[in-house]
Parts: structure tokens; C-alpha cells; sequence
């Protein structure tokens, strides 16, 4: 078994698609676009329409990656018991 080293970076081996994925799991979809009003979490929202906007609307995707890293400090914070 081979170690790699850990990378101090938490979005490192994360991809898009998870991180919009585990945010619509945790919020919902409704308060996802109260966090980050952007349409394509508002109306319809999917997967899907998601990724094909923040792909190419980075001003968007760094709110969303943001959003992604406070929600794992804050559950990492609960988990810790504060």
C-alpha cells in the first residue's frame, strides 16, 4: 500500500459535480439559492444546469467552493462539539 501525503488543500480530488452535489444535499436547493442567489439554483434547479453554469461563470464557482469549505468547517466544528 502506497501513502500519499495528504494535501492541506480540502478541495483537492473534489470535483464540481460533488461539491454541488453534497451543497443540495445539505442545504436544499431552496436555501442554496438563499445563500448564493444565482438562477440555475432558484429556478429548476439541478445538477445538471448547475455545473454547465459554474463551469463557465468562475466569479459563481468560487461563491459556491466557499460556501462548500465554511459548510465542512462548520461540521467539522459540531463534530468537534463547540
Amino acid at each position: 500500500m502506497i501513502d500519499t501525503p495528504k494535501t492541506p488543500d480540502p478541495l483537492h480530488g473534489v470535483t464540481l459535480e460533488m461539491i454541488v452535489t453534497r451543497l443540495a444535499e445539505w442545504y436544499g436547493w431552496e436555501e442554496l439559492g438563499h445563500q448564493i442567489p444565482i438562477r440555475c439554483f432558484q429556478s429548476d434547479p439541478s445538477v445538471a444546469s448547475s455545473l454547465k453554469f459554474l463551469r463557465k461563470t468562475p466569479w459563481a464557482r468560487a461563491k459556491v467552493e466557499s460556501l462548500y469549505l465554511f459548510a465542512l468547517r462548520e461540521q467539522a466544528r459540531r463534530r468537534q462539539g463547540h
